[in-house]
């Protein structure tokens, strides 16, 4: 079994260094990982902590943004592409399960991911370490902040499989892909703050705020991150979340959204018939 799903990565890895997607994400994390490098170092006195600290608060913000945007760009075609270039009957007719095919297909996409969040966290940390010895501290926060990230992209990369195996056509799954970024990275939060100020502290920011926070991998990255920050005030007004919400009940919600977002892209891939 694993030997076909990587076999399927392998497949999958040559097409994203053909299509150049490994390229255009690491240089995408570089960029913008260089330019929160170059402006981080301003609150460092004021608050009290090393730089790379102060960094990572801001990447973890870079992260909510980009990082589901890489994946769902990598992932909205994996099956829809398939089907419209007419090689999807080609593939099936191989020795292969359909759940095999969509864990190849992520483990590659996961792949490139990793490679491009390990280029830019990693060019942050040495602008950091190079200004500020002390910045050596917030390398546990950095590496707490890069494997998190993985399983974001990978709830992403479910979604996005799903999503392109329900259209089944590159264009419609294009703008479903980022009618989903719309919603969980941009209105959701944006929904959830004209709540809380509708509701002046009552019962929805006590009780059901946490809950909605948790329901999307998003919110959920973003607050488990900044709980285990040493620079949680530089947050942009997460930090009363953050503290609110168990580390490990944000943790949880990371790690079963991949889960759940694969899942549904088998299912959803399963009803397509060749």
């Amino acid at each position: 079994m694993m030997s076909r799903i990587f076999a399927i990565a392998a497949i999958e890895m040559r097409i994203a260094l053909r299509n150049r997607w490994v390229a255009i994400a690491v240089a995408m994390m570089v960029l913008f990982s260089l330019v929160l490098s170059a402006a981080g170092s301003a609150p460092t006195g004021a608050l009290g902590t090393d730089r790379l600290s102060v960094i990572v608060a801001s990447l973890t913000s870079l992260a909510v943004y980009l990082v589901p945007l890489v994946a769902l760009l990598m992932s909205f075609d994996a099956i829809a592409g398939e089907v419209e270039r007419g090689t999807l009957p080609l593939l099936l007719t191989y020795p292969v399960s359909r759940t095999q095919i969509v864990l190849g297909k992520a483990l590659a996409h996961l792949a490139v991911l990793a490679m491009a969040l390990a280029a830019g966290y990693g060019v942050a940390a040495i602008a950091a370490i190079a200004s500020d010895a002390s910045a050596l501290n917030g390398l546990p926060s950095l590496w707490r902040l890069f494997w998190s990230s993985l399983p974001l992209g990978a709830a992403f990369l479910g979604a996005g499989y799903t999503l392109s195996a329900l259209a089944r056509r590159p264009s419609g799954a294009a703008g479903l892909a980022i009618g989903l970024w719309l919603v969980a990275v941009v209105l959701w939060d944006l929904a959830l703050l004209a709540a809380v100020v509708a509701d002046d502290g009552g019962r929805f920011t006590t009780s059901f705020l946490p809950a909605a926070l948790l329901t999307n991998p998003a919110d959920a990255f973003r607050l488990y991150n900044l709980s285990a920050s040493q620079a949680t005030a530089a947050a942009a007004g997460l930090a009363g979340a953050a503290n609110a919400i168990p580390p490990f009940a944000a943790l949880a919600s990371v790690l079963l959204w991949p889960l759940g977002g694969l899942a549904a892209a088998v299912l959803a891939f399963r009803r397509i018939t060749p």
